[in-house]
C-alpha cells in the first residue's frame, strides 16, 4: 500500500473560526492526502465528535458540574473515525485550550491526538497546552512541513487503539475478507453460468439423437 493510500485512511478534524485559515489548513491536509472535515468553533467540533452533557435530572447535573465530568453518548458518536483534531487557540466562545481540556476529560475522546495552532508565540500558553495533553503547538501560518508532523501522532494513536481494542481490528479484517470473497464469487459467476449452459447443451445431445437410426429401414440390393 502506497503512502497516499495509507494517509487517505486518516481523518483530520480542523477547527478554526477564520475562514481563510480554515481553507488554508484544509488545502494543506488534502495535499498530504488526508481526509478533512472543517468546523468554525469548538462547540461544533464537540458536536461532530458526539460529545454532550447527559441531562437526565437536575441532581445529576449538579454532581457533574461539581466533578467536571464529561459524557459522550455512543449513540451520538460520529460514524466517521477522527484520527486527529487540529484547532486554533484563540476562538470566540470556546478556545482551543477549552476544547483540548474537554476532549482529555472524556473517556471516549481522550485518545484522539490534539494539535493547537496559534499566531501568537506565548511560551506560557504553549506550555499549558502541552501539559494538558496537546501533541504539538504550531505557529501560524501553517506550512506543509507542519502538516507532515501530524502523521506520526496519528500512527501512534492508531497502533495504541489496535493494541487496546484488538477485537475492532479483527472485525475490520473479517469484513475485508467477506468483501473480498464476495467480489471473487461475483467474478466467477459468469464463468459458472457459461459452464452450466454448455453442460446442458451437451446433455441435450444424447448419442441416440446424434446417431442415424437404421433399425427399421430395409436395405435394397441390385
Amino acid at each position: 500500500m502506497g503512502m497516499a493510500a495509507a494517509d487517505a485512511q486518516f481523518h483530520v478534524l480542523a477547527v478554526d473560526d477564520s475562514l481563510i485559515d480554515r481553507k488554508l489548513i484544509e488545502r494543506l491536509l488534502k495535499t498530504s492526502s488526508f481526509q478533512v472535515t472543517t468546523v468554525d468553533s469548538g462547540s461544533k467540533a464537540l458536536e461532530f465528535l458526539g460529545w454532550h452533557h447527559d441531562e437526565e435530572d437536575d441532581d445529576d447535573d449538579d454532581e457533574r458540574s461539581n466533578s467536571n465530568e464529561v459524557f459522550v453518548s455512543p449513540k451520538n458518536h460520529q460514524e466517521v473515525e477522527v484520527n486527529l483534531v487540529i484547532t486554533d487557540y484563540c476562538m470566540p466562545g470556546m478556545t482551543g485550550y477549552d476544547l483540548l481540556k474537554k476532549m482529555k476529560e472524556s473517556s471516549f475522546l481522550r485518545n484522539i491526538p490534539v494539535v493547537i495552532m496559534s499566531s501568537e508565540n506565548v511560551p506560557s500558553r504553549i506550555n499549558r497546552c502541552l501539559e494538558e495533553g496537546a501533541e504539538e503547538f504550531i505557529l501560524k501560518p501553517v506550512r506543509l512541513s507542519d502538516v507532515n508532523k501530524l502523521r506520526p501522532h496519528m500512527m501512534k494513536s492508531k497502533c495504541k487503539d489496535i493494541i487496546q481494542n484488538p477485537q475492532n481490528q479483527e472485525k475490520q479484517d473479517n469484513n475485508e475478507l467477506i468483501q473480498s470473497q464476495s467480489q471473487s464469487q461475483q467474478t466467477s459467476q459468469p464463468n459458472n453460468n457459461t459452464s452450466n449452459k454448455r453442460k446442458s447443451m451437451d446433455e441435450g445431445l444424447s448419442p441416440d439423437r446424434t446417431r442415424p437410426r437404421y433399425n427399421d429401414m430395409t436395405v435394397m440390393s441390385n
